[in-house]
């Protein structure tokens, strides 16, 4: 074979080598091409949950909060039967266990209240996202282990650390309906009515859940300063927000 051939033949396999490459080249820019462009990589962290209302958020939220509430009697109720096998009188199941009766009464109150102020946060909500969910299940945690600290206080009274965790577990249930009241503040997209009456609302209830905060913070303080006062300082929660209202009532006119 002369040199001319195999120049030929060397010159044919690179023609054949380019060729294959570019054909490589092309099957990748055609995959490439197919794919969906404004398909993200990375799934949005927060997007708006599709399929599911917020009413049905509400109702699951109502569920477990009826259980808690239901749950704080149970204690009580199982005095009976030991008063009975310890031979005491009947009304001794009452004024025996004193302790016991107020931590109820005053639970009761606590879960009452911080369901209405969560019915009125998601009384115009149409849907949620994630995080909004999130922080509605730490919500719904803090409801759910507040009648641990109340059994707690009917058994040991006034201690510190029984204080501590009682309004800790508050304090968290605060903590989170300030949260989900940012995110409805910055995301109105989340409520039935887009308006300016329901953006004027939802900042409204921000900034009073921002003074609830406050208060029992300051009413923690209190508890662990003056162990005396440590649960008539939750009426703070009761002055700061009217106070805030009754202002901003004067400010309207």
């Amino acid at each position: 074979m002369d040199a001319s051939g195999v120049i030929d033949g060397t010159e044919t396999e690179g023609t054949e080598t380019e060729g294959t490459e570019k054909e490589g080249t092309e099957k990748e820019g055609t995959e490439t091409a197919g794919a969906d462009p404004a398909e993200p990589s990375v799934p949005a962290p927060d997007r708006i949950e599709g399929g599911v209302s917020g009413e049905r958020l509400v109702l699951f939220t109502d569920a477990v909060t009826a259980i808690s509430i239901t749950l704080l009697i149970l204690p009580l109720v199982d005095l009976v039967p030991e008063a009975a096998s310890a031979h005491e009188g009947a009304s001794e199941v009452i004024t025996g266990h004193l302790d016991q009766i107020w931590s109820f009464l005053l639970s009761f109150a606590v879960i009452a209240n911080i369901w209405r102020e969560h019915h009125r946060t998601f009384s115009s909500v149409a849907t949620f996202t994630r995080s909004l969910m999130v922080w509605n299940m730490g919500w719904l945690l803090s409801v759910v282990v507040l009648p641990l600290p109340t059994e707690m206080l009917g058994a040991f009274g006034r201690d510190r650390f029984v204080g501590a965790f009682y309004y800790s577990t508050l304090l968290t249930s605060m903590v989170c309906r300030f949260a989900m009241l940012r995110i409805l503040k910055t995301t109105p997209a989340l409520l039935e009515e887009d308006g300016q009456a329901a953006r004027r609302r939802t900042e409204d209830l921000y900034t009073e859940s921002c003074l609830n905060v406050l208060a029992l913070v300051i009413a923690f303080a209190i508890a662990l300063a003056v162990p005396v006062l440590q649960y008539y300082s939750l009426l703070l929660l009761a002055v700061l927000p009217r106070l805030a209202r009754l202002r901003g009532r004067r400010t309207a006119r």
